[in-house]
């Protein structure tokens, strides 16, 4: 009878041996997916600032956000007049 009750003190002490170690484990098991969401971020962010430094060294100026056709032909158009008021008329 004493031999089975050491044989259950062994088991329960060899249990929570065996829930420690994966406590331990369960620990860092976040540190699994930061790593590919941080190189992931960090390629966006690289990507992002490219577009940005190309576009600048391009056209001279940062773009602007929600620039449509629209905006374009107005541009166009004003420069147009500002041209035309700006020449001396003949």
């Amino acid at each position: 009878h004493e031999l089975v009750k050491f044989g259950s003190l062994i088991e329960r002490k060899l249990e929570s041996q065996r829930k420690e170690k994966t406590k331990k484990k369960m620990s860092l098991v976040w540190l699994e997916a930061a790593l590919p969401l941080g190189i992931i971020g960090g390629m966006l962010c690289i990507m992002g600032n490219s577009q940005y430094y190309i576009h600048k060294a391009y056209h001279g100026r940062p773009k602007h956000i929600g620039h449509d056709e629209w905006d374009v032909a107005m541009e166009r158009r004003d420069k147009k007049v500002v041209e035309k008021a700006t020449t001396p008329s003949s």
